[in-house]
């Protein structure tokens, strides 16, 4: 009989003592890996991408929960690990094949890590500490496709948008495919749950905002129209547009001009240039 101290090695790192480089783990024989995440909405979330994992270090921390890393990902991720150690968080140095069963994806960057999730907050609570002057945020009207809403949120991030607002019913939530391809940016653009359609466009309009649906065709162009500087882009899903019932309320509808070879612009990319338009009259 093995003696009672002969206890295999845990291939997790909860190092309250140390401080160097961890070595290669052990087989994971004791400790099975997770099942891959796939866009599960519950207390945590799978993230993956080295941008997204760094985001979340530098602005909450203690979100963290676990992390999985490649040897070779070590020298450049020094600061998420001194965080692991000081905060007994467990890290796991791993093999590239646990990585994308971790991740369900290839493209993990060499790094995978649980979070919490943080959840939407109330229009209510948005606008009450909403400092005055320009002001953008994205109402998130169907898109759904993890790729499209990561380029949206970056390109928010990039443009300082203040929120992306959610309807009532919605249920996009954020994935770790949307958080890599956003590079960050899903960091920076809180979610933001709105009521009850008339309310909440009435709660807007009390703030200052006006309300944009933007449309493939029909509407005004958009580099010939003056923008609030306190404004709501209504973004549609790819396809299907925006619901004929938002576009309805709006206060205007634009289009962006083209030369007409191809039917529309993707959502994302179509966002990035509203954003961009947005921007410019107010100056750098």
């Amino acid at each position: 009989m093995p003696r009672n101290d002969d206890k295999p090695a845990s291939p997790w790192r909860t190092p309250a003592t140390r401080t160097h480089a961890p070595a290669r783990a052990p087989a994971p024989a004791t400790a099975p890996l997770p099942a891959p995440a796939h866009e599960q909405r519950d207390l945590e979330l799978r993230l993956y991408g080295l941008n997204a994992i760094r985001a979340v270090l530098a602005r909450r921390p203690e979100a963290i929960r676990k992390v999985w890393l490649l040897e070779a990902r070590i020298p450049q991720v020094q600061p998420l690990l001194k965080w692991c150690v000081a905060n007994r968080i467990g890290y796991r140095v791993v093999e590239e094949a646990d990585l994308q069963k971790l991740a369900a994806s290839t493209h993990h960057e060499g790094i995978v890590a649980d979070v919490l999730r943080e959840e939407p907050q109330s229009l209510t609570a948005w606008l009450r500490d909403l400092p005055p002057g320009p002001q953008c945020a994205l109402w998130l009207d169907g898109v759904g496709n993890p790729h499209n809403l990561g380029a949206i949120l970056r390109s928010a991030a990039h443009f300082g948008v203040g929120a992306a607002l959610l309807p009532k019913h919605s249920t996009l939530a954020l994935s770790g495919a949307a958080a890599r391809v956003a590079e960050g940016g899903a960091e920076q653009v809180p979610f933001v749950r709105l009521g009850r359609e008339d309310n909440a466009i009435a709660q807007l309009h009390g703030a200052g905002f006006q309300l944009a649906a933007t449309v493939v065709r029909g509407g005004g162009d958009l580099f010939a129209t003056s923008l609030s500087q306190r404004l709501v882009f209504v973004i549609g899903a790819e396809g299907a547009g925006v619901s004929p019932n938002v576009a309805a309320i709006c206060d205007l509808r634009l289009s962006i001009p083209g030369s007409g070879a191809v039917e529309s612009l993707n959502v994302a990319a179509a966002t990035a240039v509203l954003l961009a338009e947005w921007r410019r009259p107010r100056g750098s």
